[in-house]
């Protein structure tokens, strides 16, 4: 039996839902899900934070009751950033350094024992690591944080009950024997899934990611995202890669933005719903995987009954 931490395992559990997936699709982009995961009514649903990346990254989880409320003192967390192009900052393809570190540096001060920021790069690993910046920016609070992850051996199977498209997978051993999972993508384009965010970020944490592209990846996407639920999600919105992604280069959006939510669905909707994409706008029931996750209970689409707070870092 493969070995999976308690969260994890009831996260896991809890989002095995088989509900009735709509099937309309949007050419290029397909792009569009809600139910209230924290019981905290005090804070809102989806943080908005304006300015500086560091201090809107703190603004943002500090509106949601600080990385207190996600990260424990002894457990240990897994950031997901997107870290898998040879770019930087400026081409949006990446996660800004910037996030990522503040996000690393709250963990650490919320007595996380161990922090580990994860990716399966699509370029070259190393050039990855340098270019992206990110191992850079977080090489004062652990030089040992930052990692690529390829290798198979590094990997373990496990099986998605009740999924849909995505059966199996390999996943990251360092993920499935975490306690916290935080999500941190860049907001951006994909020619295949219309945006990619926090769930379809998730990508990046399994050894074949290649095969989602030959399986209905709306469904995939969805069928992954409930096995790796985030804890906490936080996408980057300084740069939105509205075109052209997910590699780039396209035309790159400067909001200065960052959204955080403990619903990856809500994040996700949220961000598609903000910014402009191949030139116009979408609601968040347009993009399938995100109308999916909706209808399988794995989050909220519905921004307009969500508490949503905004603010200036």
């Amino acid at each position: 039996m493969n070995t999976i931490s308690r969260r994890q395992f009831l996260k896991y559990q809890v989002s095995s839902l088989a509900v009735l997936a709509g099937s309309s699709l949007l050419r290029p982009p397909e792009i569009l899900a809600s139910d209230d995961i924290r019981a905290d009514k005090d804070t809102p649903d989806i943080a908005v934070a304006r300015g500086d990346a560091e201090a809107a990254v703190r603004a943002a989880i500090n509106m949601l009751g600080g990385m207190e409320a996600f990260v424990k003192k002894g457990d240990r967390v897994v950031i997901k950033p997107n870290m898998s192009f040879a770019s930087g900052p400026e081409s949006a393809a990446n996660t800004h350094p910037a996030v990522v570190r503040a996000i690393a540096l709250m963990c650490r001060e919320a007595g996380a024992a161990r922090v580990l920021v994860l990716d399966n790069p699509l370029s070259p690993a190393e050039r990855c690591l340098e270019m992206s910046g990110i191992r850079e920016a977080c090489a004062d609070i652990d030089r040992d944080m930052v990692h690529t992850v390829s290798s198979r051996g590094r990997f373990t199977e496990v099986t998605i009950e009740n999924a849909e498209s995505l059966k199996q997978t390999d996943v990251m051993r360092e993920v499935l024997a975490s306690d916290v999972l935080i999500a941190a993508p860049v907001a951006k384009s994909h020619s295949g899934a219309g945006v990619s965010l926090s769930m379809k970020g998730m990508m990046g944490l399994i050894y074949n990611r290649r095969i989602m592209h030959r399986l209905d990846l709306h469904a995939a996407i969805v069928d992954l995202a409930s096995l790796l639920r985030a804890d906490l999600t936080v996408i980057d919105a300084t740069r939105v890669l509205s075109t052209g992604g997910p590699g780039g280069p396209g035309k790159v959006l400067k909001p200065d933005t960052i959204i955080a939510s403990a619903d990856m669905v809500a994040a996700d909707a949220y961000a598609v719903s903000a910014f402009e994409w191949y030139g116009r706008r979408y609601t968040p029931d347009q993009v399938r995987h995100v109308r999916l996750a909706h209808q399988r209970g794995l989050g909220r689409m519905d921004i307009e009954n969500l508490d949503v707070k905004e603010t200036e870092a």
